[in-house]
């Protein structure tokens, strides 16, 4: 009889300075997901902190307040797309934005802008938009966990695309490239090594104006991806997929 592969042990993400020889108490959050897996000490878990790598850590101490653990070897492991990707997005209503956060980590995304659009459907003021932003980076730290990652993607502040023109232009790859419904080149991929930020609309799609101020004022240039019309939260996934795998 073969016997199942022993599991591999959890992979944490850990927000501090890693130094292997040392014993260090894990962040609330790692802390607390050991607690949840019933683990022990002496068992082992995969700690990363997004600066590169990971380490190996052996779980010396567990309390209700504190758990402790021996670091370890370290590993320079990296997973990252050989295509740096920048996405930025039209916020979807409901949860679907959690859900293309999600993916978006996995496929290898680098770093994403939530926008809001003439046409978006979702309304967030500015509290409510730093708690959606912590919310979602939350998530993408999650997606790290799971899939591997050992860098985790930025998500910026929420912002309209006049502030975005205004400000955060110069911070993006030269080769922009703005998913479009009107008049635009096939969708093509991209070479390795290389940056590439992708525009994405809204639910209701990008107005004419802003399609026009996108091209005029920040050289974007109009891609379609095939004669369907796909929802707000796949269109920037697919055109990501086709870059980063």
């Amino acid at each position: 009889m073969i016997s199942p592969p022993a599991p591999s042990a959890p992979r944490l993400y850990a927000d501090m300075s890693l130094e292997s020889g040392l014993c260090v108490p894990l962040p609330a959050m790692a802390a607390r997901h050991v607690q949840v897996l019933r683990m022990q000490p002496g068992q082992t878990v995969s700690l990363f902190n997004g600066r590169g790598g990971q380490w190996r850590a052996s779980i010396t101490q567990m309390g209700r307040q504190q758990v402790e653990v021996l670091l370890q070897e370290h590993t320079p492991i990296e997973r990252e797309a050989q295509v740096q990707v920048t996405l930025l997005v039209g916020i979807p209503a409901n949860e679907r934005m959690d859900f293309l956060v999600e993916k978006a980590t996995e496929l290898g995304v680098a770093a994403i802008y939530p926008l809001l659009f003439e046409r978006s459907v979702i309304k967030l003021n500015a509290e409510r938009s730093s708690k959606k932003v912590a919310h979602w980076q939350a998530v993408a730290v999650a997606a790290c966990e799971q899939c591997g990652r050992n860098r985790i993607p930025l998500i910026h502040s929420v912002t309209t695309l006049p502030q975005l023109l205004q400000t955060q232009i110069s911070d993006l790859p030269s080769d922009r490239r703005m998913l479009s419904l009107l008049n635009a080149a096939a969708w093509t991929a991209s070479p390795a090594n290389t940056a590439v930020c992708i525009l994405s609309g809204p639910e209701g799609g990008l107005t004419p104006q802003e399609e026009q101020q996108l091209v005029s004022l920040a050289q974007f240039q109009p891609y379609s991806l095939g004669p369907r019309t796909l929802r707000a939260d796949t269109a920037p996934l697919a055109a990501l997929s086709t870059l980063v795998i």
